[in-house]
This record gives C-alpha cells, structure tokens and sequence, in this order.
C-alpha cells in the first residue's frame, strides 16, 4: 500500500513541477505586446519626421520622450519575457551566443524584482518628465499626484534592494557555516 501512496505522490509532483509550462503561453502574449509597441514605436516615429518642420523644440521633446518611453516599456517586456521563463519555466539552452545579456548569467527572482522596480522607476521618471515640460497645460493635483506615485515606486525599488541584499547575505552567512 505504501508502494501505491508513493507512485500517486511521484506522478503528483510531477504534475505540479509540469505545471511551470502553463506560463509560457503567458509569455508568447508579452512577445505579441512587444511587437504591438514595436508598431506603437514606428507609428510615433513617422509621426515625427513628418512633422519635424512644423513643430516647436517643445513639441519634439515631447514625441521623443514618448519613444524613450515605449522602450523602456520594451525593454521592461523583455526583462519580463526572458528573466521569468528563465527563472519560472525552463533553463534558457543559448550556448555561447554572443548576445546573452549579462544579467541572465545571474536571475533569480529577487534580481528580477529588483531590476523590474528600477525600470518602473524609469518609466515613471519618464512621464514625470514629460508632466513637468507640459505643466502649463495640466493640472497641479495631477502633478503632485505623479510625483508621489514616483517616490513610492523609488521606495519600493529601494525597500527591494535592500530586503534581497539581506537575503543574500544571510545565505551566503549560512553557507559558510
């Protein structure tokens, strides 16, 4: 009977570890969003250089912060898409592909988190910046208001940090123990 209890258990575990791969049909849909800010991104870019003659300094400024956003948005897609299936699904096999990002070499969950708080606090930055150039036309409440969800992103992102370096440096402390 214990025989019996152990294969249900064995074929169980199994089950759950399999499980992993209902996130990657999650991630094929990153990769669908990606390419829609790729289309976002040249749209936006056209945009530009039509207008390029036409538009104040302001203006300009304004459209490219927009694209420096939409790729901070990328490349926060890409943190997601690769650093999660990586961490969560399956081992990337890349060989020695000579375009591995660096970071890869060293993902986990707690780095993942971490460099995803940061790009949140670029992001953030991002729109911040582009309130400010347009103060003029938008409400100070509203300003406030992103400014403070920028500090609480820049705490989170720090609370972090500092929460995983504690982490590691306890099991590096257990480690040598």
């Amino acid at each position: 009977m214990a025989g019996m209890g152990s294969r249900v258990e064995h074929k169980l575990e199994k089950l759950v570890f399999w499980s992993r791969w209902l996130q990657a049909p999650l991630y094929i849909g990153l990769i669908v969003a990606q390419c829609v800010y790729v289309y976002f991104f040249g749209k936006e870019l056209w945009h530009l250089l039509v207008h390029v003659q036409e538009w104040s300094e302001i203006q300009v400024m304004l459209v490219v912060l927009g694209l420096i956003d939409v790729v901070m948005i990328s490349n926060l897609l890409i943190m997601v898409i690769i650093g999660g299936y990586e961490t969560f699904v399956s081992k990337l096999d890349l060989g020695d592909h000579p375009d591995v990002p660096e970071w890869l070499s060293h993902v986990n969950a707690g780095v993942l988190k971490v460099k995803l708080a940061m790009a949140l606090i670029g992001i953030s930055g991002i729109h911040l910046l582009r309130s400010f150039i347009n103060a003029a036309q938008m409400d100070v409440k509203t300003l406030v208001a992103q400014a403070a969800i920028h500090l609480i992103f820049l705490l989170t992102a720090i609370g972090l940090a500092v929460a995983d370096r504690m982490m590691m440096n306890s099991q590096l402390s257990a480690a040598h123990k």
